[in-house]
């Protein structure tokens, strides 16, 4: 708050403020420092010039300007944010003698309240961001287009009698004054106050206390250090150099005082909403605010303080919720320091572990080459052993033979003569093919080369991708819902992650474990086939190829108490079924003579059910059936008649209890057109009855009933049936 309280101009806490037409405030002595002289006739001069000629140039007619006593919004909240022109430093004299002669010379400054705040509302109507205040009590004239124009060409128009003019440092506005200059602005009583109670809760204590400082009584303007009384008399004696030092009382010491008017010296107790200023008893029965609407001053502020704490009440949680979101981002900062080291820690245990890899790798490789040198040296070698062994063969061969030829008995040299000849004409061919032809088994030279160009381009290309888990989705309560035996459950996928799909988990209805029921990239599923009257609870979790993130938060999902449904055509077999179905799949009938099982829409297989049958024709002699089925039941005939099934089949007279075509246990009591049908599954007690017009018919009929049963009938010709569902179960007495 404290930037509100500096002026804009000194850049201190404001000092006798004063309130400008435009609702800004300056100090007193700020206002005497900037206004300039002005001359009827002439342009102005200096810095008022060049203000005046940005005025023009930066308010065109689209501007919002306040008048009569309505200011634009934001002026005042830019107090603390806009620097206007002005000396940089405390007016400290100006100030002080300001407020000396404010409180000396009454005639040079306005004491009334009422003309104070009616010197205020002369300003322009025409958004020039010209104003004009002046000594008398209403308007003299009104900055309009002409002075519009004027400012554009660079001179401006002021009202007669001005001679004072000021801009203001905010909004640039030109204020023209009479001969009081700004000393006819009125007194910012609420600023005053303001920033009197804001340095009171300073806790202006004295500086020169040791222990426990004091509140301070006093201020010395020279030596600006605040004294209680005891440490001004000890520290700042009244003689010497100290006796031209100024004390003042510091800020916060000014007593309350009382708005009256300063016409009649009444209180001020009424407020003219038409001139929207305060008003004594007096100035209301004047000819000024004849006519006009007036409300005790009390009630306006009221309402105006009911209307702010409103506004600021809305902005005020506003204000907190933006506290709340500047706390996420802090602790969001902490977390991305801490996500950033332990990525920095997973990156460099990554890297490391491609670099062993390559290390790996790399000792393969020379184990390969030292392997294939091991081989191409073994089987050099061997090629030349056994070119060695064949040289030594021919070597021996060729001694022989020369030895031979040295022989003088010519029988003794025929008797193998041949046989050499052969064996050197042999042993020259093979030489040839082995030895002359021969090149070496293996190359000298290692002919492989390692192919790294794709792991170079792999290294270069290595790089972050957004793959991480996915965050949390969050479930939308207001888009699930629970139907019958059905639940959808939607949810929000999470921001700023890459998802591939999602998994849906149900639990059992009664807190057991959870069950994956449907996996896929929708963000909304239904669940059918539940049980009834069960508190299902959901959750879902978000998946991508870096893995699955987080469960969401639980939502619990009510199944209904009471089941609704009706007739299924394609349960019951389609259109080639013979069946004929009506009323929203409520009725039934059919043409032929031959027995056709109709099913219901829902199966059941925990809780307690009860659902009705009308006869709403019945003219053959024929015998209907009702009761429960698997969803595997033979469908072409009579209910009962298979190990699928368990009904109650019934005539004009009596009934009997069938289940795989062993039916027994007959009962007295038929139907007609009109009878009603009650079939009772109680699968906690996993018993079937049934009831003839609200009556039981006999005992329980079947017992030790587990599994899913749908609701199901089957009939003939010259049978209409009408089904009842979501019916509260009797009360049986019998078990």
């Amino acid at each position: 708050m404290e930037d509100e309280l500096r002026c804009p101009t000194c850049k201190q806490l404001y000092a006798n403020p004063v309130l400008l037409p435009c609702f800004h405030a300056l100090c007193l002595g700020c206002a005497l420092d900037i206004q300039t002289p002005y001359t009827p006739g002439a342009g102005l001069t200096g810095a008022a010039a060049a203000n005046a000629a940005g005025v023009g140039a930066s308010n065109g007619t689209g501007s919002a300007v306040a008048h009569n006593g309505q200011h634009s919004a934001g002026g005042a909240a830019a107090v603390g944010a806009s620097a206007g022109p002005g000396p940089g430093t405390r007016h400290s004299s100006h100030s002080s003698a300001a407020s000396t002669a404010s409180s000396a010379t009454g005639s040079e400054s306005v004491t009334s309240d009422q003309d104070q705040s009616d010197k205020v509302s002369i300003f322009s109507e025409a958004d020039s961001g010209v104003v004009c205040c002046s000594n008398t009590s209403r308007p003299v004239s009104y900055a309009g287009t002409g002075q519009l124009q004027g400012l554009l060409q660079g001179s401006v128009v002021a009202p007669p009698g001005a001679a004072y003019c000021l801009t203001c440092p905010l909004c640039r506005k030109l204020v023209f004054f009479d001969d009081g200059g700004v000393r006819n602005l009125p007194t910012y009583r609420a600023m005053e106050a303001i920033v009197d109670r804001f340095c009171a809760r300073e806790a202006l204590r004295c500086q020169m206390c040791e222990t426990d400082p004091k509140v301070a009584s006093l201020i010395c303007e020279q030596c600006e250090i605040r004294y209680c009384d005891a440490c001004r008399e000890l520290c700042h004696p009244a003689r010497g150099p100290l006796a031209k030092h100024t004390l003042v009382k510091p800020r916060g010491a000014a007593q309350q005082r009382e708005s009256v008017c300063g016409e009649h010296e009444e209180t001020l107790s009424q407020y003219c909403l038409n001139c929207k200023m305060p008003a004594c008893g007096q100035c209301i029965g004047e000819q000024r605010h004849q006519a006009h609407e007036v409300q005790s001053i009390n009630v306006t502020c009221k309402a105006q303080k009911t209307e702010l704490s409103h506004n600021l009440q809305q902005l005020s949680e506003k204000a907190r919720s933006t506290t709340e979101f500047i706390q996420r981002l802090k602790g969001m900062s902490d977390k991305v320091t801490e996500s950033c080291i332990e990525f920095e820690r997973l990156v460099h245990a990554q890297c490391e572990a491609l670099i062993q890899a390559i290390h790996d790798r790399r000792e393969y490789l020379l184990e390969a080459i030292r392997m294939d040198k091991d081989t191409k040296i073994r089987i050099l070698k061997d090629q030349q052993s056994n070119c060695t062994g064949k040289l030594q063969q021919t070597t021996g061969l060729i001694q022989f033979c020369i030895e031979a030829l040295k022989e003088t008995d010519s029988a003794a040299f025929l008797q193998v003569g041949s046989m050499l000849i052969n064996r050197v004409a042999n042993t020259d061919m093979t030489w040839h093919q082995e030895v002359t032809n021969a090149a070496p088994r293996v190359s000298p030279i290692v002919d492989l080369t390692l192919d790294d160009a794709a792991l170079t381009r792999a290294i270069d290309n290595l790089n972050f991708i957004q793959m991480k888990a996915p965050s949390t989705p969050k479930i939308l309560p207001t888009d699930c819902s629970a139907e019958n035996n059905s639940v959808t459950v939607a949810w929000q996928p999470p921001n700023h992650c890459f998802v591939e799909g999602y998994v849906l988990e149900l639990d059992d209805g009664s807190g057991g474990e959870f069950r994956e029921v449907y996996c896929g990239k929708e963000t909304i599923c239904t669940v059918d086939g539940l049980h009834f009257n069960s508190m299902y609870n959901a959750r879902v979790k978000a998946f991508n190829s870096a893995g699955e993130g987080e469960y969401s938060e639980l939502i619990g999902l009510q199944t209904a108490e009471v089941a609704w449904f009706t007739f299924d055509p394609v349960l019951s077999g389609g259109a080639g079924s013979g069946l004929i179905f009506s009323k929203n799949n409520a009725t039934v009938s059919v043409e032929g003579w031959e027995h056709r099982v109709a099913l219901g829409s829902v199966g059941f297989s925990r809780g307690v059910h009860y659902w009705e049958f009308t006869i709403d024709n019945y003219t053959a002699d024929t015998d209907p059936a009702f009761g429960v089925a698997r969803i595997d039941v033979a469908r072409n005939k009579m209910l009962g008649k298979d190990e699928k099934s368990f009904a109650m089949y019934i005539d004009r007279q009596r009934s009997w209890f069938q289940h795989n075509s062993i039916h027994e246990r007959r009962v007295e009591g038929g139907i007609t057109t009109g009878s009603t049908i009650g079939v009772l599954l109680d699968l906690e007690r996993h018993t079937l009855s049934f009831l003839v017009n609200e009556m039981p018919q006999g005992s329980v009929a079947f017992r030790d009933l587990y599994g899913v049963f749908y609701p199901a009938v089957s009939i003939n010709r010259g049978v209409t049936l009408t089904m009842h569902t979501a019916l509260d179960a009797p009360k049986m007495d019998y078990f």
